[in-house]
């Protein structure tokens, strides 16, 4: 199964001057666990909730309030592209201890979270077991 069949097309995205309060009611609203930070719609960054709360635990009292994505983003970009298999997503995303991967095809094309390769594991189930069956038919 390949990266395409499973990612989320639709990315919510932000940009780097955007107002930490405005990022997090985004996500909030959107019931998501990051934005992707973008720039002349290129990928530069992701913000997550847990830069989020690190932003917030490394300021003093009100300076949340003057903080912008660009501060708390996560600026290295790990990313995998849409023909990339979901085996190899799940290594990028346990050996950087990541839960989600922009896709990127020259551009953002998707989001690619662990939610959603969980979510995909019945189908993969069943297409081991197809694959499974038709070995044993052959022998």
């Amino acid at each position: 199964m390949l990266v395409r069949d499973v990612m989320r097309k639709s990315v919510i995205t932000t940009d780097p001057e955007t107002s930490i309060k405005e990022a997090a009611k985004v996500m909030a609203d959107n019931n998501i666990g990051c934005l992707v930070v973008t720039k002349n719609d290129n990928a530069i960054g992701v913000l997550t909730e847990r830069d989020i709360i690190c932003c917030l635990a490394a300021s003093q009292d009100n300076e949340m309030v003057s903080k912008t994505v660009n501060d708390a983003m996560t600026k290295f970009i790990i990313s995998i592209t849409s023909t990339s298999t979901i085996e190899s997503a799940v290594k990028l995303l346990t050996e950087n201890k990541i839960k989600k991967l922009p896709v990127i095809d020259e551009k953002l094309v998707g989001i690619l979270t662990s939610s959603d390769i969980i979510a995909a594991q019945p189908e993969m189930i069943k297409n081991v077991k197809r694959l499974v069956s038709r070995k044993m038919l052959d022998i």
